[in-house]
């Protein structure tokens, strides 16, 4: 049982590490891209700025070592300068050291935000590809985290790993390299001796914390998703004056958080006291072999005040190892999680060879079309059915027959698993996503809106539009008079989901934007079920007008909506069992007029 546990945390060790590696691999052409030139001259030149500060820095020790050697009088001053000129000179080296260590950020500035806008655009647009099974399984909190975390983890990579493990490598070699030309082999094995100690206890202790930072990132991400599915489910926690029993939900979550967090701060606290022992002891060790040569006369007090410079000027980057080390495995963590996301493969693609839709009268034809959202329950069960250029047919049938289904398949937010679905003879798999998306105009039954103006919701239905376009579509839709009354207009924020407006009131902004859209086909999926009769009746007359010259697919629940469409198809569990029009199905009393019968009789009882 041990070691069943032993060979899977050394491969989850193993797999994380090739995490790590495949995912600087997919940072880097972002440092190095082949066509921008100018990328790679910032980064040659951030570089050239970090040896720059590097060599300053180094050798500005021997400057105050002149300078203690000067007051003391031993020894020859180097570059001729007395104390007065060394300690002016050692403050120039501390600021040149400084300012090219700031011009370096600066230079490399605009190659880190543009990695960092690459990837974010990237990642953005990728999720946008991924299919509707993959959204409506996801949790948009947990989603949104994990693209905050990794976007900040690159930037945080950018900056540490290029400057600071790379220049405090650099900087150990050099300083060692003085301390056996200037000294000899025991102080550099002294120092050798401490840093190797040193890091190989941070090392090891932050591997511990990567884990523990993981198991409170966990818990993060969690709670800020119990949290985010909350605040978007506000009305119907009200509606169930659940609020105790949501904050206690989000109390356990972040119960789980602060037990990590805590697990997390104690680690660092050890780990800062073990860097501060190893560090302080290997320091108190040169110190004394410096201060014993001192006495002997080996060393001059320059030589001992040069020392400890130098061990001070080690320490201070050693002490932050531990945290930029982490935040490293963090960020690459981090990283990862997005790279995973960003691999994730759309359900959905266009194929390499895909054309553009042409539309012609707009014709759709399903043909035995079968299809699932799980392969143990079948939805359609060999629908075919044909709807003509120009004309409106409606789909009826009991929740659950697959009328919503319909429309999913024919927008391609799933492809059919069986059979063919047509628009003008062209298979909707075989044409570019875009240009069928652009081709169909839809208005959901539940209408969502973007957490803005009135304006900017209607006209996201075509891009560019303009005002008069945006009162002309608002019109169509019978929601101008309402919009105008408002006191901002049609620069009222409509709030979160367009929680602020009525269902109605959505429900004809939504129309309204399809309207703007102006597409060759419409899908009305239950576009009336939130409207009042007097409402609706002008609705349905705003909708008559736009289905002209259109091809139509009505989805409908209430059959008072549709009785005037061309033809009326009647699903019943993923089959058609009926089609004509509404006085050809009542004639025939089949499963339409038991339907028709229970809806007026339902009317009739309000």
């Amino acid at each position: 049982m041990t070691k069943w546990h032993t060979a899977t945390a050394e491969e989850l060790a193993r797999n994380e590490q090739r995490s790590g590696w495949r995912t600087i691999r997919k940072v880097s052409p972002y440092l190095w891209p082949d066509d921008k030139p100018w990328v790679k001259h910032r980064v040659v030149l951030a570089l050239c700025m970090l040896l720059a500060s590097k060599v300053i820095a180094v050798y500005s020790p021997m400057l105050y070592k002149g300078a203690v050697d000067a007051l003391a009088n031993e020894g020859v001053p180097p570059l001729a300068l007395g104390a007065v000129g060394l300690t002016v000179a050692y403050g120039m080296a501390r600021l040149m050291t400084n300012g090219f260590q700031q011009l370096r950020d600066a230079v490399f500035a605009k190659v880190a935000q543009r990695a960092l806008r690459q990837l974010a655009l990237e990642t953005f647009e990728h999720i946008h590809r991924l299919s509707m099974r993959y959204h409506i399984t996801r949790k948009t909190g947990g989603l949104s985290r994990i693209i905050e975390r990794g976007v900040k983890g690159v930037e945080f990579l950018l900056r540490f790993l290029l400057f600071s493990i790379g220049p405090l490598v650099l900087e150990l070699l050099m300083i060692s390299a003085i301390f056996y030309w200037l000294f000899d082999a025991r102080y550099l094995a002294v120092v050798g001796v401490t840093i190797s100690i040193y890091i190989w206890f941070t090392f090891k202790v932050t591997e511990w914390r990567v884990k523990l930072r993981r198991q409170m990132n966990d818990q993060d991400t969690d709670a800020n998703q119990k949290a985010i599915d909350s605040l978007l489910n506000f009305e119907t926690v009200k509606y169930f004056g659940a609020e105790k029993r949501e904050a206690a939900r989000y109390d356990s979550a972040m119960a789980g958080y602060e037990e990590a967090a805590l697990k997390t701060s104690y680690s660092l606290a050890f780990l800062n006291f073990g860097q501060s022992f190893l560090i302080t002891s290997g320091l108190v060790i040169v110190m004394v072999m410096a201060a014993i040569g001192v006495q002997n006369g080996d060393l001059t007090v320059g030589d001992f005040v040069m020392v400890n410079a130098y061990m001070v000027q080690i320490t201070m980057p050693l002490n932050f190892l531990g945290t930029v080390y982490r935040e490293i495995r963090q960020s690459l963590v981090d990283m990862g999680e997005m790279f995973e996301l960003l691999e994730q493969p759309a359900e959905v693609a266009d194929k390499p060879d895909a054309k553009p839709l042409a539309i012609k009268d707009g014709s759709i034809s399903l043909d035995s079309v079968a299809f699932g959202y799980e392969a143990e329950r079948a939805i359609l069960k060999g629908v075919s059915l044909e709807v003509p250029g120009g004309q409106t047919v409606a789909i009826v049938g009991a929740s659950g027959s697959g009328k919503s289904t319909i429309g999913r398949l024919l927008f391609r937010f799933y492809d059919v698993q069986g059979g063919a679905l047509r628009i003008d003879g062209q298979d909707v798999r075989d044409v570019q996503q875009e240009s069928l998306h652009d081709a169909i105009g839809v208005v959901p039954q539940d209408t969502v809106l973007f957490n803005d103006t009135i304006r900017y919701n209607i006209a996201y239905g075509r891009d560019g539009a303009t005002q008069d376009d945006v009162v002309a579509a608002a019109q169509a839709a019978q929601i101008h008079d309402f919009i105008a009354a408002l006191p901002d207009g049609y620069d009222t924020a409509v709030g979160e989901r367009g929680l602020k407006l009525s269902g109605g009131e959505k429900q004809r902004v939504g129309i309204a934007r399809t309207l703007l859209k102006n597409p060759p086909i419409l899908l009305l999926d239950e576009a009336t079920s939130a409207l009042d009769t007097e409402t609706e009746q002008g609705i349905k007359e705003a909708l008559a007008r736009a289905g002209e010259g259109r091809t139509v697919i009505t989805i409908a629940h209430r059959l008072s909506t549709i009785a005037e469409a061309d033809r009326i198809v009647v699903l019943e569990k993923g089959e058609v069992v009926e089609e004509g029009t509404h006085g050809a199905l009542l004639e025939k009393r089949g499963r339409y007029a038991q339907l028709w019968t229970r809806q007026q009789a339902d009317e009739d009882a309000a």
